[in-house]
């Protein structure tokens, strides 16, 4: 499709917005703290607090309560859950009243400031919920990167609304921070866990001992069954190293709940699967419309596990019940996948960086299966000789794909451009930036890793287009331009 750009270019006006989100080490969620080591240590705290007299574990309990209930909703809720993680160390027979209960929790409970470190890599979209707004006006949810104690990266969000005037009004934040309740998602189809093996290169000969006894469509029971059933010829031809990966892909799909009560920015999505222990990395979330016109959001993320990466989907229709679910094949091998907002010509699109230096455009028939790939973009300008990679979901425009894009220059330095896709045929680059949309600042070079401005999507409304930035990762800022003549300052390609 061919671009009609005017020959005189029109310049394009940045407003920097005010808005900033800094890191915040007051908003502490409750975690699971269980010593390492031989079982006996657990067994000798549970003691310790079983030799209290009932007056002296009420004391305690009572400072406890005193110092900390004002900083979670139901905390002592939270500690009888934490008392059952141990309660099977308890010793046998033994009756304990609720008071020792909910200490014995607390002595196995720490909390953790989930931003205390940064709040970085935003991605906007569309709220589910347009209701009782002005005419032109737009509501938003926010996902952000947020850091804490061993950089352990989470999922937070904020919510707010776009005025008509283009003011923007972020919800009020609240002091509480909560994580969901999980369930592990026990439905998996033979045919894409297959497709999930060999990411990791196990050959369908060697599952076959497996997969040979799985129905088309099983569950996480069933799996287990199978490998603890495994005889000794079956399990060596498996082999122990690939029976583990199946069961860390397994416990990858799960399903996880909000009280639909706490508002957006009280929501913490923390790692929950072995694969993500060490991090859920660089959310991306798009507003996808699928063929009948109902909407659903979807999110890439890199799950870390400390070693080693990978990439998943995590999908919501009301941003308070989310599934996730493993995104597998030979083209997802990489960090920083984005996914289309609806299909092309009856296919499913990605963009992504397969070899950690080039844009990429992934297709599939199968959402959770990527196979085809072909390089559409690589370094041509000097701030992106290291590395090109997009900067969240692209936006459809009349006059083809908005990209948002990042490239890596001297000094690593990151800036954010852009480029344009033919609506019908997005492997074709139709248009460029030639110079950076936006580097970074004076002021916003200092952080965890300088030097960097970075975003994981944007949003268009009214002709404008809002994007959310990361300063260097460490904080967030915001900036919106005129998408028209953001679109007239690029060069055909």
């Amino acid at each position: 499709m061919p671009l009609d750009l005017p020959e005189k270019k029109a310049n394009i006006k940045i407003n920097r917005r005010s808005w900033k989100l800094n890191p915040d080490p007051s908003h502490v969620i409750c975690r699971p703290h269980i010593p390492g080591g031989h079982p006996e240590r657990i067994k000798a705290i549970i003691g310790r607090v079983l030799d209290l007299s009932d007056l002296e574990a009420d004391s305690v309990c009572a400072q406890v309560m005193l110092d900390f209930s004002e900083r979670h909703r139901n905390l002592p809720g939270i500690l009888e859950n934490h008392y059952k993680l141990v309660e099977r160390y308890l010793p046998e027979g033994e009756e304990i009243c609720r008071t020792k209960r909910v200490l014995i929790g607390a002595y196995f409970t720490m909390e953790y400031a989930v931003s205390a470190a940064a709040l970085f890599n935003p991605s906007i979209v569309p709220h589910p919920n347009q209701t009782k707004l002005q005419a032109n006006e737009l509501r938003f949810v926010m996902s952000v990167r947020a850091v804490g104690e061993g950089h352990i990266s989470s999922l937070a969000f904020r919510s707010g609304v776009i005025r008509e005037n283009g003011k923007i009004d972020f919800d009020k934040v609240t002091d509480y921070v909560e994580t969901p309740r999980g369930t592990l998602n026990t439905a998996f189809k033979k045919s894409e866990f297959l497709c999930s093996l060999e990411c990791f290169q196990i050959a369908s000969s060697k599952a076959s001992p497996v997969l040979d006894k799985l129905a088309d469509e099983f569950d996480l029971g069933r799996l287990e069954e199978v490998l603890r059933q495994l005889t000794g010829d079956e399990r060596q031809t498996v082999g122990d190293d690939n029976i583990r990966i199946m069961e860390w892909l397994a416990y990858s799909n799960y399903e996880i709940d909000f009280e639909k009560a706490q508002t957006i920015s009280e929501r913490v999505i923390f790692p929950v699967s072995p694969s993500e222990r060490a991090g859920m990395e660089d959310a991306r979330f798009v507003r996808f419309v699928n063929d009948d016109g109902s909407a659903r959001y979807y999110g890439t993320y890199t799950a870390y596990d400390g070693k080693n990466i990978m990439p998943q989907f995590i999908e919501t229709e009301d941003f308070s019940h989310f599934k996730i679910s493993s995104v597998n094949g030979k083209s997802v091998r990489n960090k920083g996948i984005a996914l289309f907002p609806r299909k092309v010509n009856g296919r499913y699109y990605m963009l992504g960086r397969l070899d950690g230096e080039n844009n990429y455009l992934l297709s599939s028939d199968d959402l959770y299966c990527w196979q085809d790939s072909k390089i559409i973009q690589g370094p041509a300008e000097p701030w992106e000789f290291i590395q090109l990679g997009n900067c969240g979901s692209p936006m459809e425009t009349s006059k083809g794909w908005l990209v948002l894009t990042h490239g890596v220059g001297p000094m690593r330095e990151y800036s954010i451009s852009a480029i344009l896709l033919d609506l019908e045929e997005p492997e074709k680059v139709i248009a460029r930036l030639r110079t950076p949309l936006l580097r970074p600042h004076e002021e916003e070079r200092a952080g965890y890793v300088p030097n960097v401005v970075y975003s994981c999507g944007a949003l268009i409304h009214n002709d404008e287009l809002y994007l959310p930035y990361a300063m260097s990762d460490i904080s967030c800022g915001m900036v919106s331009m005129n998408v028209h003549e953001l679109i007239d300052a690029m060069d055909p390609f």
